[in-house]
């Protein structure tokens, strides 16, 4: 494989092993997180100096109660998150994803990410734990609207968004202290009983309840699979651990799986 593929040889076996079990599988699913987006300009939430909660106290910036009482704080710290989630493009892991997919490869994409950059690449069957940033809902009249021209007004102007009743606009995604979207998290947890690999991709593990996933998957019999730059607290549970830039990995498996 390596000798006729500008690959690192070191991980010629841990990809070939990866790529067998995705040719195998009866019922594949991937569980992105942040670090899926890193190579499409979105920072992630950890990396040291550079990671999204390295310079604030992520309960004062991001929690329900936070954003009741002082909506301007956490807008203030999501601008400039926004404006790189609106200039990004999915990069080459989020269109190996939907080309698996296609291909049957791959049931569906469970994500911690609010980017929507897997639906962009082509994904259809997506899971957002953590919601997105499509839609806001008023926190006064619970009036929800597309964030088409929303969000980019505000990226331009800095100024928090107002429901015409007065209320404050919150993006439909899920803060500390808020109850993940329903249908989500129960699809989630179905997909993951019932698969036999799961490959999870760009995520540290660290957040619950989706950190829980893999733990969940595995309990089931299913192959666990980690992609990701830095060491988890499940990499000893799952079969295969590449510590390498996903976007880089990724492609190379998913040639391996769709050249067959």
């Amino acid at each position: 494989m390596c000798q006729d593929h500008p690959f690192p040889e070191h991980l010629c076996s841990p990809v070939r092993q990866v790529a067998a079990l995705l040719r195998a599988a009866r019922c594949a699913v991937a569980l992105s997180g942040a670090g899926i987006s890193v190579p499409s300009g979105i920072p992630d939430f950890r990396s040291p100096e550079s990671g999204l909660w390295e310079q604030v106290d992520p309960l004062v910036v991001a929690s329900l109660n936070s954003f009741r009482r002082h909506p301007e704080v956490f807008y203030n710290w999501i601008r400039p998150l926004a404006r790189s989630i609106l200039e990004a493009q999915p990069n080459p892991t989020h269109v190996t994803l939907a080309q698996l997919e296609a291909r049957q490869r791959l049931e569906a994409v469970i994500t911690q990410n609010i980017d929507g950059l897997h639906q962009r690449a082509g994904s259809r069957r997506v899971y957002e734990l953590h919601g997105h940033i499509r839609e806001a809902t008023c926190l006064r009249c619970h009036r929800v609207v597309s964030t088409d021209a929303l969000i980019p007004t505000f990226v331009e102007t800095g100024e928090i968004p107002h429901c015409p009743c007065g209320g404050v606009f919150k993006p439909n995604v899920v803060l500390f202290g808020e109850m993940l979207p329903e249908h989500a998290w129960d699809a989630a947890v179905e997909l993951v009983e019932r698969c036999d690999v799961l490959l999870v991709v760009g995520s540290s593990l660290e957040v619950s309840p989706a950190a829980d996933l893999p733990l969940y998957a595995t309990a089931h019999g299913a192959h666990l699979v980690i992609v990701n730059l830095t060491p988890t607290s499940l990499d000893g549970l799952a079969e295969v651990v590449i510590h390498e830039d996903v976007a880089a990995v990724l492609p190379r498996i998913g040639e391996l799986v769709l050249a067959q």
